[in-house]
């Protein structure tokens, strides 16, 4: 008897577009900033290393478009915005923790696999279709 999986590859596309936006570093970072409440775009900034004005603003960008992050003006001089997780966005906030957690715990446990692999005699061919 032949396995049915007629509907993976339309969920696996759907599945991949998903994590596309919550799995990047910058997302991952936004999110789990968020998740102590509301923080305006120079506080998000301040307390994520590394990441530019433009880059910060296209991640927010994203998470508001997908439903994560709610942008709030406010009428005032100068104009405030603060950004928020919405429930969509809580929801997000445990699984993201999880992994963040994993990673720093497996940190060192995956740079010695690294350089066992990277110390190891090459097995494989250099280039599919290099012949033996």
């Amino acid at each position: 008897m032949k396995p049915r999986h007629s509907h993976l590859p339309g969920d696996c596309r759907a599945i991949g577009d998903v994590l596309a936006r919550v799995g990047d570093k910058w997302s991952v970072l936004v999110v789990t900033r968020l998740g102590d409440g509301p923080k305006r775009f120079n506080e998000l900034k301040r307390s994520i290393g590394g990441i530019s004005q433009r880059m910060l603003t296209l991640t927010l960008r994203g998470l508001e478009r997908d439903g994560l992050v709610t942008r709030t003006a406010f009428p005032t001089i100068p104009p405030r915005v603060d950004y928020a997780l919405t429930p969509l966005g809580r929801d997000l906030l445990q699984p993201v923790s999880a992994l963040g957690a994993w990673a720093i715990r497996n940190q060192a446990n995956i740079a010695r696999a690294r350089e066992r692999f990277d110390g190891a005699e090459p097995t494989r061919p250099a280039a599919l279709g290099a012949s033996a």
